[in-house]
């Protein structure tokens, strides 16, 4: 464009960065990456790297996923935009802003390293951190979003087996809210939206104890729940 000097103003880069979440032994898991590579050389961060110039941000997304963790296969992967982050001095080495995602991803493989990350590994979440750069704020922003994600559609259900209990499903649900919940209440909600769950007829599991075998569901048609299934309040966090 005539006039217009694409040097008069202060060069920055752009970069992705992950954070991926999966249930593993009853446990919300974080996929985080040990640096190879200064700055936080030793460290251990999100998976994530500069945006190339022929890409978009999620095209980059999934490469650095690839890349960082050998995790090339995840067609199970949910993946959504969370936020910029553009604070000066992020990163030691130049300005530096950052597109972060949050994602889900059912089924989980082992990762390892790859690229410039010396190993891959999936980590309980209440142990992640501290983490490099900003990542702890990333981290903690993306649970936040996967909490309100459970909330407002059925991908609670992707973390089921294709044929559940409602207990199953509910813990499930604790497990990424990091809270109990009410079972008579919680049961009167999944059955009371439409096409969130589907019964199974005539099957039944034994689930413990000397109770009789509890009902089986699957996955309904639904993709969002309406009404939706809202976190009880907790401190910090508005009802």
């Amino acid at each position: 464009m005539n006039g217009y000097d694409k040097y008069a103003h202060e060069p920055f880069a752009v970069t992705v960065d992950l954070a991926v979440f999966t249930l593993r032994e009853g446990a919300l898991h974080v996929l985080l990456v040990e640096r190879g590579q200064e700055p936080y050389a030793g460290h251990w961060a999100l998976p994530g790297g500069f945006l190339q110039p022929d890409e978009s941000a999620e095209t980059a997304a999934r490469r650095e996923l690839a890349e960082e963790t050998g995790l090339s296969d995840v067609s199970g992967l949910h993946l959504e935009q969370l936020r910029t982050y553009s604070e000066p001095g992020r990163d030691p080495r130049m300005r530096v802003v950052s597109v972060a995602f949050a994602a889900l991803l059912p089924d989980a493989p082992e990762a390892h390293g790859g690229s410039d990350a010396a190993q891959a590994r999936w980590v309980p979440y209440g142990t992640a951190g501290p983490l490099a750069f900003d990542h702890d704020r990333i981290l903690a922003d993306a649970h936040d979003r996967v909490g309100a994600k459970f909330e407002y559609t059925c991908l609670a259900t992707a973390f089921c087996p294709p044929e559940f209990t409602l207990g199953e499903l509910q813990q499930v649900y604790e497990t990424v809210w990091g809270t109990e919940l009410d079972r008579p209440n919680f049961r009167r909600k999944v059955l009371a939206t439409p096409g969130f769950v589907e019964a199974v007829p005539g099957a039944a599991r034994l689930t413990g104890g000397r109770g009789k075998p509890a009902a089986l569901y699957r996955a309904g048609t639904a993709t969002a729940l309406h009404p939706p299934l809202l976190r009880p309040a907790r401190e910090g966090r508005p009802a």
